[in-house]
């Protein structure tokens, strides 16, 4: 699979997200600090700064707290705007919005984010000393909440760069916030509780997961993590230390064998952990038993960051490919619409995950049969069965793969040095039964050539396991997709119509594929197979300090790419 090209860093993405670093501290004395502030304020050229400080007593304590402006001109900027009024407080008294901000940050690993990265153990004691303390006191208090407040917003929305997805079209996913957006919106704040609650919001998958995550955390991780012994399969009836063991792993009496409330249990956590729901401890079983909640928080944080990378407000309508449950789903107002299976990207030939605008349909479409295939599969039964295979599989050779190609006979082609690998070939199927691209195929201009179509293969449906295709992606119900994507625009779907038919979409749909591993599902989340292997590099990345979040830009589609793909 070709990797297009990558675009420069967005400079809003040009800093780290660290997990651990400490929170800024305040470098001076307040108090020395506001009298040079009144000092200066009093000074020729400073007679708007002595006007703010008779109008705003709180201003000098403000400054004072800021230190050098210089340093975080952002913040400086943000109390600037306000004529230098506190945030979080109200005269003496901290406004509600200060204690709920403490527990947003306080909570912060629900989201996957550092508690200490904002300092809240020292937050609760500047807090403390300000409600007891004067101005100066209350200031710095300020100071620091609107600093972690604008560090965690910042922190929230943008993914790591090992989990951020490939921006091919930018409409689909505008830039994250940056921190000095996120200080003028609090700045200008009429409803400090309303901002706070509206920073937090995210798009559904990530909510959904969000939520999974804690219903997680309720049913297993206050069970013992003490191992079970690996051996035969453990069944009904069985006893014995192993039994004991297990029953003790999931929270029942340690004394009794297996029956049928521990068959229960287990087949709970089979459930929840993507297994066969047999109810029989089984290695499978007891392996994911013996990994312990700590791997499965690991993996949930990992699939969380990768939601991350879709936008807050991903807008009104937009689809979802789940490569790891391989589903399709429409969103609309917030909620699922409509969703169906899909087939998705065989390990070698990964779907990838990217954002990209649904901007057209093409109805009857050809199949430009990939080179390999044209090689190994027809060029092979060409010179096995003759030319009139080419007939039968209703297939055509074309001169090259230019838009303006034409059609060459095959007497033209040497066959053996196709077969061979020496010369390239262009075959493409025709419209109508039979054809692998089905009867529609929905475009999302990207540089990987991936698109939804639709198939004529409908028994990999009922597969579990649906990796098949070569990274395009397979739907179950193409023609309902496009009826609903197209509307009133969307012509009458019949074999035999004109090749090629091109309707553009009134309003282009977002698309965004994911790779979950883990997702919400009926006893919290549902884990998945990793088939494309990509969880261990993540959640290593995830445990070192981050990096910043990457942004690439779409490159020149290379047409020969989007022909082959299937």
């Amino acid at each position: 699979m070709t990797t297009p090209p990558r675009g420069d860093i967005d400079a809003h993405n040009a800093s780290d997200r660290p997990r651990s670093a400490k929170p800024v501290r305040g470098a001076t004395l307040a108090g020395a600090l506001a009298a040079v502030a009144l000092s200066v304020a009093a000074l020729p050229g400073c007679v708007g700064h002595a006007v703010q400080t008779v109008a705003n007593p709180a201003g000098p304590g403000l400054r004072a707290a800021l230190g050098d402006a210089d340093a975080d001109r952002e913040l400086a900027e943000a109390y600037r705007a306000r004529n230098w009024r506190p945030i979080w407080w109200d005269g003496a008294r901290p406004r509600p919005a200060a204690a709920a901000l403490l527990r947003v940050l306080a909570d912060a690993g629900a989201d996957g984010l550092d508690p200490e990265r904002y300092g809240t153990d020292e937050l609760a004691a500047v807090m403390k000393a300000a409600e007891a303390g004067g101005p100066a006191e209350r200031a710095r208090a300020d100071v620091r909440l609107t600093r972690a407040y604008a560090d965690y917003v910042v922190d929230l929305h943008r993914p790591r760069a090992d989990a951020a997805l490939f921006v091919a079209d930018p409409a689909a996913a505008p830039a994250p916030p940056t921190r000095a957006a996120v200080l003028a919106d609090l700045a200008k704040a009429p409803d400090l509780a309303g901002q706070l609650a509206a920073s937090r919001r995210m798009n559904p998958v990530y909510e959904d997961l969000r939520r999974a995550l804690q219903a997680h955390r309720a049913l297993w991780s206050g069970l013992p993590q003490a191992g079970v012994p690996t051996g035969p399969t453990l069944t009904q009836g069985a006893e014995g230390p192993r039994v004991a063991a297990l029953r003790r792993r999931l929270g029942l009496p340690g004394h009794g064998p297996y029956d049928p409330v521990l068959a229960e249990a287990v087949r709970e956590f089979q459930a929840s952990h993507g297994l066969p729901q047999t109810g029989e401890a089984d290695a499978q079983t007891i392996g994911a038993l013996n990994r312990g909640f700590a791997h499965d928080e690991q993996l949930i944080l990992a699939n969380l960051e990768r939601a991350r990378a879709l936008p807050a407000d991903p807008g009104r309508r937009f689809l979802v490919v789940d490569v790891g449950a391989a589903r399709l789903a429409l969103y609309e107002n917030g909620h699922v619409a409509d969703s169906m299976r899909v087939v998705v990207g065989k390990p070698a030939q990964p779907t990838p995950a990217l954002a990209g605008m649904v901007r057209y349909a093409v109805f009857e479409p050809y199949w430009n049969v990939p080179e390999d295939l044209a090689r190994t599969g027809v060029a092979a039964h060409v010179l096995s069965e003759g030319v009139g295979y080419l007939e039968r599989q209703r297939m055509e050779l074309l001169s090259d793969w230019s838009d303006d190609a034409h059609v060459i006979a095959p007497s033209e082609v040497d066959w053996p040095a196709v077969a061979a690998g020496r010369r390239s070939l262009r075959v493409r199927q025709l419209p109508g039964p039979g054809n692998m691209m089905g009867q529609v195929k929905l475009m999302f201009p990207n540089p990987y050539g991936v698109y939804l179509h639709d198939t004529p293969a409908k028994e990999l449906f009922g597969k579990a396991q649906r990796n098949f295709s070569s990274g395009c992606v397979r739907l179950e119900d193409a023609p309902r997709l496009a009826r609903r994507l197209l509307g009133p625009a969307a012509p009458a779907i019949a074999s035999g119509g004109v090749p090629e038919q091109r309707v553009d979409l009134a309003e282009p749909v977002p698309v965004y594929i994911l790779y979950l591993t883990a997702a919400p599902g009926s006893w919290g989340v549902e884990f998945r197979p990793d088939v494309y292997g990509r969880d261990p590099a993540l959640v290593a990345a995830l445990a070192r300090p981050s990096a910043p979040s990457v942004r690439t830009a779409a490159a020149p589609a290379d047409p020969q790419l989007i022909q082959t793909r299937r």
